[in-house]
């Protein structure tokens, strides 16, 4: 904080009492000016600082998700659009006769890279050619083979081969660690019925889509 002293000026008419004591005589004008004085006291203060900083870090790295089909069971591998797997009748599915029923067994399952469990949704992907009089179901099985016990109807009997029903789907679990997954086994029974056409031929192929839960 400054403190400021001012002496004010005086007049010598106005201060009689005022004599020049060195020459002995007053002017007729005298004027005393004082300078300002300025009384200022400062400190410069300086703290020490201490400083201390936490850091926290996360690695984020994404899971795997690979499904596998199988037509015996056992060798497991992809089969996409372009490649699909081709199912092993029981009987020659290329001489069909009205009231022939041929089946073919499949398994799916999530490999040993998957971290999620799996919701697959059952689709026809495509079809060429004449499907006349075929129907179909798709079941599914305790064990791999057509042969075995039914746990489940998917795809009820009677379907038109080439079309399915919406929201097919069925539960796949991932292994544990690095084991494959349970399979799901799988059954297509196909039935030709009196409005088979002699020599029609035609190709369906299913899609079986799997979406991490």
């Amino acid at each position: 904080m400054g403190v400021v002293v001012v002496a004010s000026a005086a007049s010598p008419e106005t201060d009689p009492d005022h004599r020049d004591t060195k020459h002995g005589r007053s002017p007729r004008i005298r004027a005393i000016l004082a300078g300002g004085l300025v009384l200022g006291v400062g400190a410069a203060i300086t703290l020490a600082a201490w400083n201390d900083s936490e850091f926290a870090q996360g690695t984020f790295t994404a899971g795997a998700f690979n499904l596998e089909g199988s037509t015996d069971g056992t060798a497991f591998g992809e089969n996409p659009v372009s490649a699909p797997a081709t199912l092993g009748f029981t009987a020659a599915p290329g001489n069909l006769a009205p009231g022939d029923v041929v089946t073919a067994p499949f398994a799916v399952r999530l490999d040993g890279t998957t971290t999620n469990d799996a919701t697959v949704t059952v689709s026809t992907e495509a079809s060429t050619g004449a499907l006349t009089g075929l129907t179909y179901s798709l079941t599914q099985s305790t064990d791999f083979g057509c042969a075995e016990a039914v746990t489940g109807t998917l795809v009820a009997a009677g379907q038109a081969l080439g079309t399915t029903p919406g929201s097919v789907t069925f539960a796949l679990t991932q292994g544990a660690g690095t084991a494959d997954g349970d399979a799901v086994n799988l059954c297509f029974r196909i039935t030709a019925d009196d409005d088979l056409v002699q020599s029609q031929s035609g190709t369906t192929t299913w899609e079986f889509a799997a979406q991490s839960q």
